[in-house]
């Protein structure tokens, strides 16, 4: 398990092969609660590739100096962000 908001990571391999390959992230809040922002892939056997980018909203809490995944957010589509940062815009510049 993981003591920083640094340590966390969503990579995960089984088998030899990364199911879930991080590619970057952002730490949007730190604390006790803690807010990440990840981009990742997929593993696609079936076309033995990637998937195209992904994006993940993580939160975290601190509980006896560990972080346990409390909630997620997955991003499914380019589409979906762009509305997402869209809606996002429109609601802080009003």
């Amino acid at each position: 398990m993981a003591s920083t908001p640094d340590e966390l990571t969503i990579n995960y391999s089984e088998g030899g092969i990364d199911i879930v390959k991080e590619l970057d992230k952002e730490v949007l809040s730190k604390g006790a609660w803690t807010t990440i922002l990840f981009r990742y892939q997929d593993w696609e056997p079936r076309k033995e590739a990637y998937s195209k980018d992904k994006y993940s909203i993580r939160r975290y809490q601190k509980r006896n100096g560990e972080y346990q995944q409390k909630s997620k957010f997955n991003i499914s589509s380019p589409d979906q962000a762009k509305q997402l940062i869209a809606a996002l815009t429109k609601w802080i510049d009003d």
